[in-house]
């Protein structure tokens, strides 16, 4: 095992912490999920319950991954084992590797179509087509056995590379690159966007309240969201938290962060609907939407061909921010608990999360018939990360802080060697003891087909 006392690398500055955890919980989700399952489940009164669970489940949680994190100074396995020694906590950590290995694996490959569409933009490939040949356009690049290979092994070199030079040297430096980027160009997507004519409609989808659309599944499909768009229960942030240094104060960095995920994830909503409805295109979720639908809507706009490629760098700007995250809980958990250097660690890592992935992205073709409990290894690999890994892992790391890890302890790490209000701490502390439990649990049960609240 590496040894505890080595030099860490950490973060140089605060706006490099919220940068990279930022970037980390801004991801493919905020710009194909939320915005969709808003509109659906009634605009803003969707969002006014997404936003109290956030509140009550999102910040704590994202605050308990932190404080585990930069207490023990570890990778997100080796993290338990600092703060529970000779327990059985320390598997939990294992979770949180696994689900980072498994979610890279297929991410890396939707990744890799998002730059395949940057240069089918740059080529102005969706003009002059109909939409079912943009449709046809997607399906045969999707099951091709090799051009997606290539690209998301080129994705996942490119975020190797700037794991591999360092925390604050590679992947703090070009998180506060790359996610000023990210919002420049989303701006400039939703100013372009609303100004079409008919965009209003797109608008109200979004944000007109409409409470009769606010089912028992829309409620739990906000509980699940704001669980899963921070980023929690991967070990992401535990990992990040080991770099930040001890002056940060970490509940104005959860917060800072919950608000840069929450505001880009609405502004991806205005970029999208508003020019979607504005050309009469049914909207869609998922990999549809993006691939599919803004391609038909692109072509059809007056100065498509640059929205559409600015789109396009945004989306794979904002999977590279959060594979970077990714990738680094893999690697620092190689790097200390196996005593490999950074280097060796990130080549390790990168090449069987890549292995992974291309039978995950040969999973969309050749290996289409190879299935494993009726799905292939693409859906396999999402289901076990999204409906078990990730709310098993923040469900005991919720666990873990309130009930194991205790309050004195809390409140020296978070209170930064000062003095930390007592209602704000027993809030943080009854939260994380009962109800983000209780609301994960929900989760984790409607997950895998034991509670419906259809």
């Amino acid at each position: 095992m590496a040894d505890k006392n080595q030099a860490r690398d950490k973060f140089g500055s605060r706006f490099g912490v919220i940068a990279a955890a930022a970037g980390s919980a801004v991801g493919l989700g905020n710009i194909w999920k939320f915005p969709y399952i808003a509109g659906i489940y009634g605009g803003a009164a969707f969002l006014f319950v997404y936003l109290a669970f956030i509140l009550a489940i999102g910040l704590p949680v994202m605050l308990s991954e932190l404080i585990i994190g930069r207490k023990s100074q570890r990778n997100a396995f080796g993290a338990f084992k600092v703060l529970a020694p000779g327990t059985p906590w320390k598997y939990i950590g294992i979770l949180g590797v696994s689900a980072a290995f498994l979610i890279l694996s297929f991410y890396g490959v939707v990744a890799g179509w998002s730059v395949q569409y940057i240069i089918l933009s740059i080529q102005d490939g969706f003009s002059n087509r109909s939409p079912e040949q943009i449709a046809s356009l997607f399906t045969t690049f999707t099951t091709s056995p090799i051009r997606p290979v290539i690209l998301q092994l080129v994705f996942m070199i490119a975020t190797g590379a700037i794991v591999i030079i360092g925390v604050k040297k590679g992947i703090e430096k070009y998180t506060k690159i790359l996610m000023p980027l990210l919002v420049v160009i989303l701006v400039g997507l939703a100013i372009k966007s609303v100004s079409l004519e008919g965009a209003k409609a797109g608008l109200d989808f979004l944000f007109k309240p409409d409470f009769s659309k606010l089912t028992g599944e829309g409620v739990l499909s906000a509980l699940g969201h704001a669980f899963f768009t921070l980023s929690l229960g991967m070990g992401t942030l535990i990992t990040y938290g080991s770099y930040i240094q001890k002056n940060n104060n970490l509940v104005r960095t959860v917060i800072e962060v919950t608000l840069a995920d929450t505001v880009i994830a609405i502004l991806a909503g205005i970029a999208i609907f508003p020019a979607v409805f504005a050309f009469g295109i049914e909207p869609t979720e998922g990999p549809g939407l993006i691939f599919v639908t803004l391609p038909n809507v692109f072509h059809q706009m007056p100065g498509g061909f640059l929205f559409s490629i600015l789109f396009f760098v945004l989306l794979t700007v904002a999977a590279l921010t959060s594979s970077i995250s990714i990738l680094e809980v893999v690697v620092a958990y190689f790097k200390e608990e196996f005593n490999i250097s950074r280097k060796g660690a990130t080549v390790l890592a990168t090449i069987l999360i890549s292995m992974l992935g291309v039978l995950c992205s040969l999973s969309m073709g050749v290996l289409e018939p190879v299935k494993i409990f009726g799905l292939n290894f693409f859906d396999l690999m999402d289901w076990i990360s999204a409906n078990l890994l990730l709310p098993i892992g923040g469900l005991f790391i919720a666990l873990f802080i309130g009930w194991f890890f205790g309050r004195k302890k809390v409140e020296e790490e978070v209170a930064n060697g000062g003095k930390l209000s007592g209602a704000l701490l027993s809030v943080f502390m009854f939260l994380v003891k009962f109800i983000a439990p209780i609301a994960i649990a929900i989760v984790l049960m409607n997950k895998v087909g034991l509670l419906n609240f259809g």
